[in-house]
């Protein structure tokens, strides 16, 4: 007897949550249906389990563009009208990744069993996340799967080039900073210590600003091992809190309030919910659920508890745009545009126009955060290795100007 977790629509429309025994999966479906619910979810609690944690393991999971690239296979085969089955066997031909491949093993047995190709992916979840399985159910039971699937392409291309476009702004301040800080760590680990040696030989008084230099240089040395593995501590113990609940969501909310940060990341993960609710909402799933997807597919765990709350909000009656709002998680405008497509009947569309702004929005600040940090850097660091080497040479100087 084994133990399933489901999610299922009463007859209402209302949907529930709960766990099920059963001999096998298809048994525990069919006491669900005997009361008259229609199953939108259903996983074995301990093979779902496993494969949250697997996602840890070598080979637990798919690069973006991977995932990619076998989707537009995928697509590529259903439309050329080959049987299911033999669309199985080509994917399992053409993947490298080993456990992927048997990961496409177990499906295709599965499908060959009697399952649906979303039941079979969906006991998957480290490579077919809660949304794509949703994509593939909505597009198996509206008979159109494969302009199902197209859309889900062209989500994974947004989400890529939403990634592309954060981490291309990053890349070349990030590189200053590594650079400046490996020219200092030279001046101050190989340089300076030939300067220590010189000057400490000398019977001359040295300026006050190269004593203060030379003092908090040999501070350095003799602090730097304790100081290095404080460092690492520190590290070590931000990404042990992080990982935990209160962790993780205690960091996300700082990050969107963090000065600078937190608005461009508030940006992403807008975008990043109304591309993926729309994606969701175009499949005719129900919104509800779509909106429990929407938020398991945000990465941001202080947002993704704010749509959780919301989700409950709108299932007493509230709309939409009223149970977002509530929670705080989204800019105002957002919710505003939200509200306008429910009233007019567009929300699909709405919630599109709202990921084109705030995409732009995005785009604009990147830019200027680019324009003014690369300067900026440039000049700091600049300005502190000249002033190291203009302090350490005012000994030389004050010599020079002595003997003249």
């Amino acid at each position: 007897m084994a133990t399933f977790t489901y999610k299922a629509a009463k007859p209402s429309g209302a949907t529930l949550d709960g766990q099920i025994d059963g001999d096998d999966e298809r048994a525990a479906r069919g006491q669900l249906e005997s009361h008259g619910y229609i199953v939108l979810a259903l996983r074995n609690r301990d093979t779902h389990a496993t494969a949250r944690t697997g996602r840890f393991r070598f080979g637990g999971t798919l690069p973006l563009h991977e995932v990619l690239v076998f989707n537009q296979e995928l697509l590529a085969l259903l439309k050329a009208g080959l049987a299911v089955l033999r669309v199985w066997d080509l994917l399992i031909e053409r993947t490298s990744q080993v456990h992927f491949k048997q990961a496409l093993r177990t499906v295709r047995e599965d499908i060959r069993s009697g399952s649906a190709m979303s039941e079979a992916m969906s006991k998957h979840a480290q490579y077919f996340n809660e949304l794509y399985v949703a994509t593939i159910r909505a597009g198996e039971q509206s008979g159109n799967l494969p302009e199902v699937l197209q859309r889900y392409i062209s989500y994974l291309k947004l989400m890529m080039e939403l990634k592309a476009k954060v981490t291309k702004a990053l890349a070349y301040p990030a590189f200053l900073v590594i650079v400046g800080v490996g020219v200092i760590g030279f001046l101050v680990g190989y340089v300076m210590p030939t300067f220590v040696s010189v000057y400490g030989e000398s019977a001359q008084a040295l300026p006050v600003a190269t004593q203060v230099l030379l003092d908090l240089i040999k501070g350095i040395n003799q602090y730097f091992i304790p100081g290095f593995v404080l460092f690492v501590g520190a590290i070590i113990g931000l990404k042990t809190y992080r990982a935990t609940a209160a962790g993780r969501l205690t960091t996300d909310r700082w990050m969107l309030s963090a000065p600078g940060l937190g608005l461009i990341l508030t940006y992403h993960h807008t975008i990043q919910l109304m591309r993926t609710l729309g994606t969701v909402l175009a499949g005719g799933i129900p919104a509800v659920e779509a909106v429990q997807i929407a938020g398991g597919a945000v990465s941001n765990r202080y947002m993704a508890e704010g749509l959780a709350a919301a989700v409950e909000r709108i299932r007493e009656g509230t709309t939409l745009a009223s149970a977002i709002e509530a929670q705080h998680v989204l800019p105002k405008l957002a919710t505003e545009m939200i509200a306008v497509g429910e009233e007019t009947g567009s929300l699909e569309t709405m919630l599109r126009d709202i990921a084109e702004f705030y995409e732009g929005s995005l785009d604009l600040k990147l830019t200027r955060m680019t324009t003014w940090i690369e300067p900026v850097l440039l000049l700091a660091m600049g300005f502190i290795v000249g002033t190291i080497v203009i302090i350490m040479y005012l000994p030389v100087f004050q010599m020079a100007g002595a003997v003249q």
